[in-house]
């Protein structure tokens, strides 16, 4: 079931830093981001069938839609110490970006299309 975890993120005069490091439930294999998305058109639909993912909207705001099969809920991310973990099992869809949004998904396994199930729950 996907969840939310405070990163540890320390602020002073300087600005604020955020660290991710021995919070993830894996290791990270690969890294990617989503901007620029100006027609606001909905990203993933789908779910996995090993990877795990951390995403967290390093500016301006992105819903994530989760369903697990069970439980249906929707994540607002804007925050960037905030980052949302989506467990293999966890349907989502990204959508409702800002215009300014940047979303960081830290991934724990390499692009692999045998990896995706499209189809949501029903």
């Amino acid at each position: 079931m996907a969840y939310l975890i405070d990163l540890q993120t320390k602020s002073d005069d300087r600005g604020s830093l955020t660290v991710i490091e021995k919070v993830l439930p894996f290791d990270i294999k690969r890294v990617y981001y989503i901007y620029n998305n100006a027609d606001n058109l909905p990203r993933a639909k789908h779910r996995h069938k090993k990877t795990i993912q951390a995403t967290i909207c390093l500016k301006g705001s992105v819903e994530v839609y989760n369903n697990n099969g069970s439980t249906k809920e929707s994540f607002l991310l804007n925050d960037p110490s905030k980052c949302l973990i989506l467990e293999p099992q966890d349907w989502h869809i990204m959508r409702n970006f800002s215009e300014d949004a940047i979303l960081l998904v830290l991934a724990s396994s390499n692009y692999d299309t045998e990896d995706y199930i499209h189809e949501e729950y029903k």
